[in-house]
């Protein structure tokens, strides 16, 4: 480099943030076709649709996988934390994971749990998709991509996995997809938004959970490696006039672990909670609740009460969601988490 190549701080101060885009399908990449809409677009392609984001950022894209939505793998989230390392090392400053909505917040989730904080430092990874496609009248996708791209250049926060879609910024941890099609499907019940964006500004709302007491603990707490996700986890819900047939029957599968998720503050019917008691015997238990906001609370004392059920030696999910605990035990499992271990990852 020669003397007038020298770069001066003040150019440097002028360099755009690098974005990379880990494009993985969902409908922000989907085209419609005679058989029904599919992935089809590369990052690149999105990217290229939208060339506002060159205002914010030098913005590249590397295509990690082209699924829909609701036919994710854990697979395909080590592809993006295998990226994301790689993008480390090239020196990127933010990522954006464009993703199909039905299990963005799972991946969002999963993300969090295994990516090292300390490796990851002051580099926001942002997950986004949209509910219409490009080719659709009021499409989402360009403002759901220019604010991702915005949140990853550390605008709103400095580090940490978020959630960007309809002009506002979710923590990884909170965020759920409550709506079908509604383009503010994305909310975080009893938290809130971390931040919401304007064309010219961002308003920060509250500390987002890689900082906040309490749930700090949960960042980066799994390692990558459980993304291999060799265990089962059932799923079985209780109700009016639930029985013991679901739990059962996943006993009879074989599964390595059993969300259930319970009414109110963590209770199941009698029926459900005798069957429960049998069921730690062989494979972890961990209730949460079906209600979208509040913890887990042992109060009632009956055969399907949150007492019993401790008493019994289930594990509570807090304030997860039932999908969200689902992917907390399957991964803990898969790293091969003993008793203490589990007892220490849900409260």
């Amino acid at each position: 480099m020669t003397d007038t190549d020298t770069e001066t701080p003040a150019d440097a101060a002028e360099q755009s943030p690098t974005v990379r885009v880990l494009s993985c399908g969902g409908t922000i990449a989907s085209e419609p076709s005679d058989t029904g809409a599919a992935p089809a677009k590369s990052g690149s392609d999105l990217v290229a649709a939208v060339p506002e984001l060159a205002e914010y950022a030098d913005v590249s894209a590397v295509e990690v996988a082209s699924h829909p939505g609701f036919d994710m793998q854990f697979s395909a989230v080590a592809g993006v934390v295998e990226a994301i390392r790689e993008g480390i090392e090239a020196g990127v400053d933010g990522f954006v994971v464009t993703h199909g909505t039905d299990t963005l917040a799972d991946t969002a989730y999963a993300l969090w749990l295994t990516l090292d904080p300390d490796r990851l430092g002051d580099r926001p990874v942002v997950v986004t998709g949209a509910q219409r496609r490009f080719d659709e009248p009021s499409s989402d996708a360009p403002a759901n991509l220019t604010t991702a791209v915005r949140a990853a250049t550390g605008e709103a926060v400095a580090s940490g996995v978020f959630v960007a879609f309809d002009d506002e910024l979710h923590a990884a941890r909170d965020v759920v997809k409550t709506h079908t099609n509604k383009l503010d499907t994305f909310q975080s019940p009893g938290t809130g938004p971390v931040a919401s964006f304007t064309r010219a500004d961002v308003r920060v709302h509250r500390r987002p959970p890689s900082t906040a007491t309490g749930s700090s603990v949960e960042a980066g707490s799994l390692p990558a490696s459980a993304l291999s996700a060799d265990a089962e986890v059932a799923v079985v819900h209780s109700g009016l006039g639930v029985g013991a047939g679901g739990m059962d029957r996943a006993l009879e599968a074989g599964v390595d672990g059993i969300v259930v998720e319970g009414t109110g503050l963590g209770n199941v019917t009698g029926a459900l909670g005798d069957a429960i008691r049998d069921a730690v015997e062989s494979v972890p238990v961990v209730v949460v609740s079906r209600c979208h906001a509040g913890p887990t609370e042992p109060v009632y004392g009956t055969p399907g009460g949150a007492v019993t059920l401790r008493d019994h030696g289930v594990l509570f999910g807090g304030d997860l969601p039932t999908a969200k605990a689902r992917v907390k035990l399957c991964l803990a499992l898969s790293a091969g988490a003993d008793e203490e271990t589990l007892a220490d990852l849900f409260e």
